[in-house]
């Protein structure tokens, strides 16, 4: 891995010294130098806050060596747009299988939901997470259940499990696709997303309730995307009648109230 020397460019292009950027991180200076210098490899919380920091994917920065970047690269980590988002890098996915190796699906419990978006790379974070399989899904595709919470999304209550199926190439995603969107912030949200990663490397997240008002992530800020497939509810969803069921049901109404009109007329006479 070439972290060292990423973070020592990365630091040296935005003209910081070793001591400001190793307050900003809350470490000693001589820490941080380790970093640089290869001395020591960073902790998975300082690798997160050197990504925030520098605008620069935490895939890109431990896989990628930036010696090699070339000027539009460069130009795109300095104006903060730098993503990986066709996903040509591997992402970190951590998989857990049964006893055959087939892969299953991790229900990560709502009280766990908390820590996913620094635990979602952890082997040790996953195997303690309970898992289940469905026969009718796809053996070649990752799928994962996420807790849902609140009420933005109807009509997936609060409780509810939604199953959701990993992906790799973010520009993949049509507008209008609902997503499991991982962030640094917020960690695990589920949105109608809309993609203009070809515009800006942004996607705006919109809810089926009205009421909360959509707003836009950058991609740097996105850990993971979860396509929706289905969802698992404690409750059954409001039946709703369209134009036409709501026509017919009036139309045998009334024509239930003209035959009841006519027998009562029968019997009065």
């Amino acid at each position: 891995m070439k972290i060292g020397s990423n973070i020592k460019l990365l630091r040296k292009r935005m003209g910081k010294s070793q001591e400001e950027v190793a307050t900003i991180f809350g470490l000693t200076r001589s820490s941080y130098s380790g970093y640089e210098n290869g001395v020591a490899d960073p902790g998975i919380e300082t690798l997160i806050q050197v990504s925030d920091y520098f605008n620069v994917p935490l895939d890109t920065l431990m896989r990628k060596d930036f010696n090699t970047f070339t000027a539009l690269e460069w130009e795109a980590i300095d104006k903060g747009l730098y993503a990986d988002i066709q996903g040509k890098n591997i992402r970190i996915l951590t998989q857990v299988v049964n006893e055959n190796d087939d892969d299953l699906i991790e229900m990560i419990p709502a009280k766990a939901r908390a820590g996913y978006s620094v635990g979602y790379a952890d082997p040790e974070y996953l195997k303690v997470m309970p898992t289940f399989s469905l026969p009718f899904l796809s053996k070649n595709r990752k799928y994962r259940s996420f807790p849902i919470v609140g009420d933005s999304m109807p009509p997936v209550v609060e409780g509810s499990f939604v199953v959701a199926e990993f992906v790799q190439n973010w520009m993949s995603i049509k507008s209008g696709t609902p997503c499991i969107v991982v962030t640094h912030d917020e960690g695990i949200v589920f949105k109608i997303v809309y993609n203009h990663l070809a515009e800006n490397q942004t996607f705006q997240l919109c809810s089926t309730n009205t009421l909360y008002q959509p707003y836009t992530v950058h991609a740097n800020q996105v850990l993971e995307l979860w396509k929706f497939v289905n969802y698992i509810s404690p409750e059954l969803p409001e039946v709703r009648m369209d134009d036409t069921q709501l026509s017919k049901s009036l139309g045998e109404l009334q024509k239930e109230v003209h035959e009841l009109k006519n027998l009562l007329q029968k019997d009065g006479k």
